[in-house]
């Protein structure tokens, strides 16, 4: 069954300094000092901003270990609560991704997580045995044409979105994210908040169009880009300088967000996977 087109607008709920990797592997309460509740202080905002648009929110573990409260009130706001890794890191080891969905199974148990989406939308094929193992109905951790829904074993991989100028991709196999071979290959990464931030006409232009064929559109847009943290992106200065391409992280998305929402219908991944199903 081809599901009806609508936005799969999700956000993968992070910390402001995510998009680095000079963070991961400090001890957690620096991270947790380094947020310095600006997650806390940014979801009721950004819940005002959906109203009664549906989508998806992949929480990073360890902020939900600082802040309990988020789950909860994304959850009774009607949003799908995902999972997006318990340490933001790379990962691409089946034996990592393991031990974060461990690391967190509690809240994924309370909150009947089903969804998973793995840092930097790179992973293994490994990760979708764990998945089924652990009771996830889907992963969206890969970058693939608006349309695109393959079934790996027990678990649905739905891609972050690309729009393909040369030829339809016909391989779904992962590692599939955004870099050099991808954007080689004749494949514009329109899902993802990088690309929106540097190209937000375009992006808006592509989503119409897609809608117009029917498909439905998977994006991702991260807390700081919806509220901008306070002094930010001055405290970001030092990544940017060695990493400019984390630059289109830093941009304020909220208008973006906004026209995105007057204009098309949304909903959550699992309300999707229903109409596939």
């Amino acid at each position: 069954m081809t599901p009806s087109p609508r936005l799969l607008l999700t956000i993968d709920y992070e910390s402001w300094f995510a998009p680095s990797r000079r963070y991961d592997f400090l001890p957690p309460e620096t991270r947790f000092n380094l947020d310095e509740g600006l997650s806390r202080q940014a979801i009721d905002l950004i819940l005002d901003i959906f109203g009664d648009s549906k989508v998806t929110f992949y929480l990073v573990g360890e902020m939900v270990g600082w802040y309990p409260e988020l789950p909860e009130k994304i959850s009774k706001a009607g949003h799908e609560v995902g999972f997006h890794c318990h340490i933001h890191r790379r990962l691409d080891d089946a034996n990592e991704i393991e031990k974060d969905l461990i690391a967190s199974a509690g809240w994924i148990q309370k909150y009947n997580v089903r969804g998973y989406r793995a840092p930097m939308i790179n992973t293994v094929e490994g990760v979708y045995p764990l998945l089924a193992k652990h009771n996830f109905l889907y992963s969206s951790s890969q970058y693939a044409p608006a349309g695109v829904a393959v079934k790996k074993g027990d678990v649905w991989e739905i891609p972050v979105s690309t729009l393909p100028l040369l030829k339809m991709p016909d391989e779904f196999n992962a590692p599939r994210y955004m870099n050099l071979k991808l954007v080689a290959g004749g494949e514009f990464p329109y899902g993802s908040s990088f690309t929106s931030g540097l190209f937000r006409r375009t992006v808006y232009k592509i989503i119409e169009r897609e809608f117009k064929a029917g498909k439905s559109p998977v994006i991702f847009l991260h807390p700081y880009e919806i509220v901008t943290p306070a002094g930010y992106p001055r405290r970001f200065v030092v990544d940017m300088l060695h990493h400019p391409l984390l630059f289109p992280f830093t941009f304020n998305k909220s208008n973006f967000l906004k026209d995105l929402l007057k204009n098309f219908p949304t909903s959550t991944m699992q309300d999707y996977i229903k109409e596939l199903q």
